[in-house]
């Protein structure tokens, strides 16, 4: 199997164009099948069936993996078993009739203006890190920039005489997204005094960097936001995501248009969007009172004037 496998890894890489995480994604997943495989005495792809794929459905199951997670890793061996159909390396496909738990419907979590406010706050600006963190947090919010993307971003990708900043998101596509005066301002003090006392004397074309002058990493990011939840007294668990989901969530209660919605987040399918057309109960109250004839108080009603 690892020969074949080698082979499909460097086509993920080279003709699909997949990024990092999702090519490590799919590896960590390949390869813990292939583990199950070997436990069941399986020795050759020939011999997985739609049996063996139902007993490791089965087997993860039992772990109490949650359905998304499972999903993800059928998802990866899917794929997979396309690109050995494709190569002729197999004649069917055991995953064929097979599909994943039907996953819970869940709307996005995200923060609320004033909880927002409350994060952007809570950094100290009188430091380096506080200043990075305060750009940070304000790029995230005002983009929707996932954070593989932001700390993919280096220094030539911003500018700042337009507030525009070019992103290579997944599949390695190129779109520009943009920033409003505050995130621009952050960003602006955050590269006029926190960074060059970061980056000392390295140098290092990457945006945001870490107490050392390295590029930072998408795991420190989130810890950086757990902090900071801390500290601002939200406890809402915030991740890096759900900055997005604010972002997105945002917009459209402001009344944008779902279709640049998708374009700025990077959906290559407007179903990706859609799962954002969910509203707050503030806006919700809002139309409803504005639109229902016999919701408004009668001496809100023009007939009484």
């Amino acid at each position: 199997m690892q020969p074949v496998f080698n082979r499909y890894i460097n086509y993920l890489e080279a003709e699909r164009n997949l990024s990092f995480y999702t090519i490590r994604n799919y590896t960590a997943s390949l390869l813990e099948f292939f583990a199950f495989l070997q436990t069941s005495k399986i020795n050759s792809l020939h011999e997985v069936t739609r049996q063996v794929l139902r007993d490791y459905l089965a087997h993860l199951i039992d772990r109490g993996l949650a359905k998304a997670s499972i999903a993800h890793k059928l998802s990866a061996i899917r794929s997979f078993y396309r690109y050995l159909l494709r190569e002729e390396i197999i004649d069917t496909d055991p995953l064929a009739n097979t599909s994943a738990p039907k996953l819970d419907k869940r709307l996005p979590s995200f923060l609320t203006i004033n909880e927002m406010k409350q994060l952007l706050s809570a950094p100290d600006l009188t430091e380096p890190l506080g200043q990075r963190d305060r750009a940070l947090i304000e790029l995230l919010y005002a983009s929707g920039l996932r954070v593989s993307e932001l700390v993919s971003l280096n220094l030539t990708e911003v500018n700042l005489d337009t507030n525009e900043i070019r992103v290579w998101g997944k599949g390695n596509k190129e779109r520009i997204v943009l920033m409003g005066q505050p995130a621009a301002a952050a960003l602006t003090n955050y590269l006029n005094q926190g960074r060059p006392q970061l980056a000392g004397k390295k140098a290092n074309n990457a945006l945001f960097l870490n107490r050392y002058g390295q590029r930072l990493t998408d795991r420190r990011v989130q810890k950086i936001l757990e902090k900071y939840d801390k500290i601002a007294g939200i406890g809402k668990g915030i991740h890096p995501h759900m900055l997005r989901h604010t972002f997105a969530t945002h917009l459209l209660d402001g009344g944008a248009d779902l279709r640049v919605v998708q374009e700025l987040l990077g959906h290559s399918k407007l179903s990706s969007t859609q799962i954002y057309t969910h509203v707050t109960r503030s806006q919700a109250k809002k139309v409803y009172l504005a639109a229902h004839p016999m919701a408004r108080r009668k001496d809100d009603d023009p007939g009484n004037s």
